[in-house]
């Protein structure tokens, strides 16, 4: 969705579900906060948080405290004090799932070339410049653009493999990953998926300190714990830790492009876990040391301005490893098309326009093709312009999102039956999906259009 990364550009006024995105460098960071209490409120504090954390928690805490009573009442002079001598072993399953993973995470940095044009001149570029602008920017010196999180989770064939998020390494010119010891090194691109928000990139494997392993989403219920890892604000605070838990194992959201527009929706794990600028790409974490998401995006505030807190989402590490196995074999994922142009049937509120359709009064939403390009799988089963999409095998379409989420779900190769309304008439077509997305774009680059492709 720190899409197809996830976006906070929600139309209709969407709750603002908005991307972790990488920290830009340009900004100071918030100054370092002194702590303070004695040693006996900490021990206080990390029992009650133990008994917080699960019933379980209790029986993982073990503590030593050495302490003389005379500690804090024997200084020499009437008002001082000392320090007692108190010594705290913690020893809790997250602590030890942090442990377990905090060498497999790494800070993503982005690199981007920047232009020398003078930024300051307000004509720049109006008047024929912009080639020339171009050509100064592919010569201009690679600068921070920006720092996410990442995960590495193999170390195979003398490469270590990190996935992080799309939106971390969007527009890179090259990469670079700090390890968790402040080891700078270079990275290289495998493959990247925009509608997932995905990247997995690689590193040579002599630098590889851990590696991570993928849990069982589908098995995570409400109020289990989980911590969340990485470099919250950037490598400033490289492999911090929060924890929280699973608020909910699936919450459906939008999805959009780099142009703010709605293409998909995506099922996501939400968590209270704190997850701020720059914790995009890192691994949420189980209790039993298991990555069970990735960390990509948050609400920061309802559709009626509310702030909102502790609202945190993740990708499912069940459609990670989909995805990634995708990438690191193909460089890409391959996704079916049928080879339309469409848009809500919810936008056209024009009654002239309605009329053209000619469909029910009570038909309110579905999706409404526009084009249909030639030889795909749409052309060859029958469907036309002005036909009003309404189911995907039997299964709603209300929008382009669920129209795009459906038909993911779906390989080339597979039939499916499209419920659709011409005019009044309720039919169906059976479509064979043999071409992918890329495939028509390609096929049809020299056309342009508005709408979304279906």
């Amino acid at each position: 969705m720190d899409n197809n990364q996830f976006n906070n550009n929600e139309p209709n006024q969407q709750p603002n579900q908005r991307p972790v995105r990488p920290v830009n460098n340009g900004n100071g960071q918030p100054p370092r906060q002194k702590r303070g209490g004695g040693l006996w409120k900490i021990a206080v504090v990390a029992l009650v948080s133990a008994l917080i954390g699960g019933g379980v928690a209790y029986a993982g805490f073990s503590h030593q405290i050495s302490n003389q009573a005379s500690d804090t009442s024997s200084s020499s002079e009437p008002g001082t004090t000392q320090v007692s001598n108190v010594t705290i072993k913690n020893s809790t399953s997250m602590s030890k799932a942090f442990s377990k993973n905090k060498n497999a995470v790494v800070s993503v940095v982005n690199l981007q070339k920047q232009s020398n044009t003078d930024s300051s001149d307000p004509f720049a570029g109006l008047f024929g410049d912009d080639d020339d602008s171009k050509s100064s920017s592919s010569k201009g010196s690679l600068e921070e653009y920006g720092e996410g999180s990442g995960v590495i989770y193999a170390n195979q064939n003398g490469k270590g493999y990190i996935v992080t998020n799309y939106h971390v390494v969007e527009g890179s010119d090259s990469l670079q990953v700090i390890l968790s010891d402040g080891t700078k090194v270079s990275a290289k691109k495998v493959g990247t998926d925009e509608v997932s928000d995905l990247a997995v990139l690689t590193i040579d494997s002599k630098y590889v300190k851990g590696t991570a392993t993928f849990g069982n989403s589908d098995a995570l219920t409400p109020a289990e714990p989980v911590i969340a890892i990485g470099s919250p604000l950037g490598s400033e605070y490289a492999t911090s830790v929060t924890q929280g838990i699973i608020s909910a194992k699936s919450r459906t959201v939008d999805t959009t492009n780099s142009s703010g527009q709605t293409t998909g929706q995506a099922t996501v794990i939400q968590t209270d876990a704190a997850i701020n600028p720059g914790n995009s790409g890192g691994p949420l974490v189980n209790a039993e040391a298991q990555v069970v998401g990735i960390n990509s995006m948050k609400l920061a505030q309802s559709n009626d301005g509310t702030t909102v807190e502790g609202m945190g989402f993740a990708i499912p590490s069940n459609e990670v490893v989909k995805i990634i196995n995708q990438l690191v074999k193909n460089g890409k994922v391959v996704r079916p098309a049928l080879g339309v142009r469409v848009i809500d049937l919810s936008t056209v509120d024009n009654s002239r326009i309605r009329s053209q359709l000619k469909i029910p009064d009570s038909l309110t939403e579905g999706v409404v093709i526009g084009s249909v390009d030639k030889n795909t799988p749409a052309s060859n089963a029958g469907l036309k312009a002005y036909d009003v999409i309404t189911a995907l095998n039997g299964k709603a379409v209300n929008s382009v999102a669920q129209l795009h989420t459906a038909l993911y779900n779906f390989n080339v190769g597979d039939k499916v039956t499209v419920t659709y309304y011409r005019g009044s008439s309720k039919q169906t077509a059976s479509v064979t999906l043999s071409e992918t997305q890329s495939q028509v774009e390609k096929n049809n680059s020299s056309s342009s259009s508005s709408s979304s492709r279906g």
